[in-house]
């Protein structure tokens, strides 16, 4: 029971989180459209923490690509220096392309700062429920069962799981 609720809940916060990407794609678009591929994942912590600290062109060609070389290796200390100053590189040239040099509209980047906070906060949710999910998941025979099948990923193997026990419930309760 515990498991259904943890996986229906996960499932209810990630269909949030990918409302709230949407919305943070269009408030960039309106903002800094050229930050789009700079990093593999926009979406990654890495990007969402600089562009937090770093949110227009402006700011970005004001500070300069060493400041942003060393943010990225601050925030991403897992990554080698040659790989900081590529992104560095790549992040000053899309800011240097990037339409918009000025911010139009001091909301962008109200609801830019917002929807970065809860981007960062859904994946630690995400995260954590998934942790819990996991380690319940481990407990269940049943759920061993369905893990031993090739081809069946982590979510699939959840929804596989509550529909087969949704569906032996409904036979015992027939019985």
């Amino acid at each position: 029971m515990n498991l259904r609720h943890l996986t229906r809940q996960f499932e209810s916060l990630t269909d949030m989180y990918v409302q709230a990407k949407l919305q943070f794609h269009a408030v960039l678009d309106q903002v800094f459209p050229e930050y789009n591929g700079v990093f593999g994942d926009l979406f990654s912590r890495i990007s969402l923490l600089l562009l937090r600290e770093f949110p227009t062109a402006e700011s970005i060609l004001t500070v300069g690509e060493s400041t942003i070389m060393d943010r990225v290796a601050c925030i991403c200390t897992s990554r080698s220096e040659r790989w900081a100053k590529e992104k560095a590189e790549l992040i000053m040239a899309a800011a240097t392309r990037n339409p918009f040099q000025k911010t139009a509209y001091q909301s962008h980047l109200i609801s830019l700062e917002l929807y970065i906070s809860l981007l960062l906060q859904y994946q630690e949710h995400l995260s954590s429920l998934q942790d819990q999910i996991d380690a319940l998941a481990k407990e269940v025979e049943e759920y061993e069962i369905i893990q031993s099948i090739p081809g069946i990923g982590k979510k699939s193997r959840q929804r596989f799981y509550l529909k087969s026990e949704k569906s032996i419930g409904l036979l015992t309760l027939r019985n």
